[in-house]
Order: C-alpha cells, then sequence, then structure tokens
C-alpha cells in the first residue's frame, strides 16, 4: 500500500503522516531523507528527531531508499522535495537524469514484499512562481515526480490548512 500525503509548506502533511503511521503499525520506520546542509539544518533535524518517540525507527537516508529493507513494515518517508534535492545538485541540476534516478529508486521500494510507504511531498508550484532558472527546473522536477508517484499511490491526500483532502482512493 502506497500513501501519498501533499500539500504546501506548513499545511499538516509530515504531522498527518506520522499520526497514519501509527495508526498502521507500532513500530514504524521514519525515513529522513534532508542532507544536513549547514548548522540550521541540523538543529532543524535533531528537532524532528525529539518529536518521534522509542516506537520509531529512525533511519537516515539521503538519495538510495531501496537499500533499505521495507518488507512487511510501515515506512514513512520525509520528504520527497529534500529527496530530489540531493539528485538535483549531485547531477548538477540535471532535471532527467534526476527524475530518471528518484523513480528507479521508488520502483524499487515498492517492488518489495508487502510493503507500506508513507510519502511526504510538497505542493512547490502552486505557490510563488521561480524567480530563477534553476528554481523552475527543480519545480518541474517536483511537479513530475509528484505526478508520477501519485499516479503510482493506492491513496493521495492533499492537506490545506491542516485538514486532510482526500483525492484519490
Amino acid at each position: 500500500m502506497i500513501y501519498l500525503i501533499t500539500g504546501g509548506e506548513r499545511s499538516g502533511k509530515s504531522s498527518y503522516a506520522q499520526d497514519l503511521a501509527l495508526q498502521l503499525s507500532a513500530t514504524p520506520i521514519y525515513v529522513a531523507t534532508a542532507r544536513k546542509w549547514d548548522a540550521d539544518f541540523q538543529t532543524r533535524i535533531d528537532r524532528h528527531q525529539t518529536e518521534r518517540d522509542e516506537r520509531w525507527t529512525n533511519i537516515e537516508k539521503e538519495k538510495q531508499l531501496s537499500e533499505i529493507d521495507f518488507s512487511d513494515k510501515v515506512a514513512l518517508i520525509d520528504c520527497v522535495t529534500l529527496w530530489l534535492t540531493n539528485f538535483f545538485v549531485d547531477t548538477k541540476n540535471d532535471v532527467t537524469e534526476s527524475l530518471t534516478q528518484a523513480k528507479a529508486e521508488f520502483t524499487k521500494m515498492a517492488a518489495q514484499e508487502n510493503v507500506t510507504l508513507i510519502i511526504v511531498t510538497n505542493e512547490i508550484g502552486m505557490g510563488v512562481h521561480a524567480d530563477t532558472p534553476i528554481g523552475r527546473k527543480f519545480t518541474e522536477l517536483q511537479g513530475w515526480m509528484n505526478q508520477f508517484l501519485a499516479k503510482n499511490a493506492d491513496q493521495v491526500t492533499l492537506m490545506v490548512s491542516g485538514i486532510a483532502v482526500k483525492i484519490k482512493g
């Protein structure tokens, strides 16, 4: 089963996804995709880790998520935007190559035995139009990946101001 939770910044995506994971499993996995860019980002990561108690298994993985054994487990992946950023930076902003690599990783994860994935992503294309070429390229990458994930998800939920709106499933 694949759940996709999408929405804008601070829309309640992560809280909703964490609650869902705990409804589905007493011991879910939390996969953090953030790269530690600087001290401020490390502080943000530390704060998020303290929000999860002993029921959670925390795994930090920047790109090769398919290396994690998700079989017979409930896993929350937070978030696609940071995950895609890692591909985008490492491919020197190559949208096509980043998309190809991310889709391949997702396909391998989803193919594991009896997997339940809860995937958090951002709808960055619903905000202000990016004012730089690189920002516009990343917005395109994010939009194409979100379409791919939504097509492959069993259930898609859009978070709006803390309210979950089921849009698929």
